[in-house]
């Protein structure tokens, strides 16, 4: 019974949300000049200069470090595969 009465006031429901909503359309109303603003236009009242991070550029040494382990250790695996694969070939 509960089914049928909310399959009955379903279309109900639906007229009224319907009845509620309006018909404009939206694409016509907005357009780029209203929604977003030209970058030049956006820093016009920009008179700051940027500064330079001094500490930007600045190398940590434990990385670098570990980067050239790294990197040793690559060139040390390289070399014992290359030396298995001969191995294994000259087998």
């Amino acid at each position: 019974m509960k089914k049928i009465v909310t399959l009955a006031l379903l279309p109900a429901a639906t007229l009224a949300l319907a009845a509620c909503g309006s018909a404009d359309d939206a694409s016509t109303d907005v357009t780029a000049d209203t929604v977003e603003m030209p970058a030049d236009e956006a820093l016009a009242d920009v008179t700051e200069e940027p500064v330079e991070d001094a500490d930007a550029n600045a190398e940590d040494e434990a990385a670098t470090q570990e980067v050239e382990a790294a990197a040793d250790n690559a060139v040390d695996v390289a070399e014992r595969a290359a030396a298995a694969a001969a191995a294994d070939v000259a087998d």
